[in-house]
């Protein structure tokens, strides 16, 4: 009897157990459809007469698709409010990335997602104050809240496992708990904050007052440190007058060795002489091998000490080396590239570095110098200081952003494709091979200037661009040796993300993106064309039809098949006829945007 009462509590139990992971799923696919329902989620691609949602983009479930686990619905045009009783039936859901979402309230609705390892809900418009009951979501590893309005001060938040935190461009206030203060000084940026690890708050400790003998200690301290200070210096600069003085005798023995002037001048066209770099030829200065090669044209004048010596700002890190900003002694800013992973010998490399700055377009950012041996290879380049294409589309979504209009953007394309264009034309195996938006730099005008030519053939393997993924033509299998075809796919790229405002996959560090030409391709498939555009063109009247037609170029840029997509110079004459319609239709005048190797063009006319 006993044995049949056993056999009897196991069979019931499994009866009970059995069926429950049905129910999970579809309960979950109920949300989820809630979810489209309640944001706009015409944009979702799903397939809803599926009955498991396991096969949705952007929808990940468990081993068994017995339960969704993730959601991510990164740049997808969403918009409104998270109904309630939707995501947070989504009991197991461990990973939820909406940024971009454009959310209008405080994400009360989350909660009670205690299986939440990663949350991401940067660049929305969530506001009021921080809810302590964040602190439900204890498994947190990740919690992303840049880019919202949220404020007032940070609650006592306690994730035990947290590893990822950012509430940078909020409007929060007071003090930053202390068990947040061991994560980095720009994940609290943008805010009016204070405590570790920004400055200290004013009312933190008050002051102790000293005593008279420990003034008195203090003083007496300071004036032993001052001499002992003064002690150092002397015998540091004696130290190093020495030391100067055995260099120079050594520089001079090399550059005699060597057969090369020590420094020459030139004639100036006032009959007065300037110091050697003025010249039109390439000229080597401070001894020989070791020291700066200028190229072509330029009146810098300074040799490689006082470039080592100038104060450096790092601005970026890229495929083929480290960029800095250089400020001289005299107060010239320069950009300097510290290329890494070179295997080429340094004749070889010479000879490349010194044909790259034979290239002279004025949509190309000219090689100015180089410095060239075994421990270090330096380019120098004109330094730009409205930056990078990539900076102005991605680097700020918060308050206070200049959005860059549609006039703007068709310029910077056609600078652009005329820089690459002229690149071209050079010969049928001539490519830059790394065309993308951080390598399109602005002048002050807001024209193009394509960076990083020719460094693709310098780089060695393991120097092989993975953040340009996104960019990256199908069937490129050598990244150092990329047709011109490719290049056009590359920029039909570019092109897709002036339009839509995202960025393709991979191509920013630590961002989330999409395959744009397979998003753009989808989209426009299903004649939802507006939907593709970014939100900060469709406020312009009448452009349209403009938009639409650089959008299919576009497509044709980035077709799977070499053959099928047009050439570089195709390219930009379509953008010439383009510019000018879009100009005309505005203006009533007929503006001339000049042949390939003209200005920019699109000014208006005198009056």
């Amino acid at each position: 009897m006993g044995l049949d009462f056993r056999h009897l509590l196991i069979v019931t139990a499994a009866i009970l157990l059995l069926p429950s992971a049905a129910p999970d799923i579809a309960s979950d696919r109920a949300a989820l459809l809630a979810l489209r329902s309640a944001v706009g989620g015409r944009v979702l691609l799903w397939n809803l007469s599926s009955p498991t949602p396991c096969s949705w983009a952007g929808v990940t479930c468990s081993p068994g698709s017995s339960s969704v686990v993730e959601l991510r619905l990164p740049g997808m045009g969403l918009s409104g409010q998270l109904p309630p009783n939707t995501i947070s039936n989504l009991t197991n859901l461990q990973t939820l990335s909406l940024p971009q979402f454009l959310q209008r309230s405080n994400p009360d609705s989350l909660f009670s997602l205690t299986s939440l390892v990663r949350l991401n809900l940067a660049r929305n418009n969530f506001s009021g104050p921080l809810s302590p009951s964040f602190n439900n979501l204890t498994r947190l590893g990740t919690l992303y809240l840049q880019d919202n309005h949220f404020s007032g001060p940070i609650p006592d938040l306690n994730f035990p496992s947290l590893v990822q935190f950012n509430v940078s461009n909020n409007n929060l206030t007071g003090q930053i708990p202390k068990g947040l203060s061991g994560n980095p000084k720009n994940s609290f940026a943008g805010n009016s904050l204070c405590g570790a690890p920004l400055d200290s708050c004013a009312n933190e400790k008050p002051k102790k007052k000293l005593s008279g003998g420990a003034i008195a200690g203090i003083i007496i301290g300071c004036v032993l440190g001052f001499f002992l200070i003064l002690l150092l210096l002397f015998c540091l600069c004696r130290v190093l007058a020495r030391k100067g003085m055995r260099s120079k005798d050594e520089i001079g023995a090399n550059v005699r060795e060597l057969g090369l002037p020590r420094e020459k001048t030139v004639e100036s066209g006032d009959g007065t002489s300037s110091s050697f770099g003025a010249g039109g030829e390439s000229n080597v200065i401070s001894g020989g091998k070791r020291g700066l090669v200028f190229l072509g044209q330029t009146r810098w004048n300074f040799d490689i000490e006082d470039l080592l010596r100038a104060s450096a700002e790092v601005l970026g890190k890229g495929t083929f080396g480290t960029t800095y900003k250089a400020v001289l002694e005299t107060g010239l800013a320069v950009a300097v590239k510290r290329l890494r992973d070179v295997n080429l010998g340094e004749k070889e490399l010479r000879e490349k570095v010194e044909e790259i700055g034979r290239v002279n377009h004025e949509n190309l950012v000219p090689l100015r110098a180089y410095h060239c041996n075994r421990e270090e290879k330096l380019l120098v380049y004109d330094y730009l200081p409205i930056g990078s294409l990539s900076a102005l589309l991605h680097g700020n979504n918060g308050v206070g952003r200049t959005p860059l209009n549609w006039e703007t953007r068709a310029t910077i394309a056609l600078g652009a494709a005329r820089g690459i264009t002229y690149l071209h034309s050079q010969g049928s195996s001539v490519s830059h091979g790394n065309i993308k938006s951080s390598n399109i730099l602005l002048t002050n005008s807001y024209e193009a200037r394509v960076s990083d030519l020719g460094l693709a053939r310098l780089a060695g393997p393991s120097a092989t661009p993975n953040r340009v993924a996104g960019y990256q033509a199908p069937g490129v299998t050598d990244p150092h040796k990329v047709s011109q075809k490719a290049d056009v796919y590359s920029f039909g790229v570019l092109l897709l993300e002036m339009l839509t405002g995202k960025a393709p996959t991979h191509s920013l560090s630590n961002e989330e993106g999409v395959d744009l030409p397979r998003w753009v391709k989808s989209v426009v498939g299903d004649e939802w064309t507006s939907e593709v555009f970014d939100l900060e063109l469709l406020r312009y009247q009448n452009v349209e039809e403009d938009m639409v037609q650089l959008l299919q170029l576009a497509v044709d840029c980035t077709e799977q098949y070499p053959d099928k997509r047009p050439s570089m110079a195709e390219v930009t004459t379509k953008i010439e006829e383009l510019c000018r319609r879009s100009v005309e239709d505005r203006s009533g005048d007929i503006i001339d945007v000049g042949d390939e190797e003209g200005g920019v063009g699109l000014g208006s006319t005198a009056t």
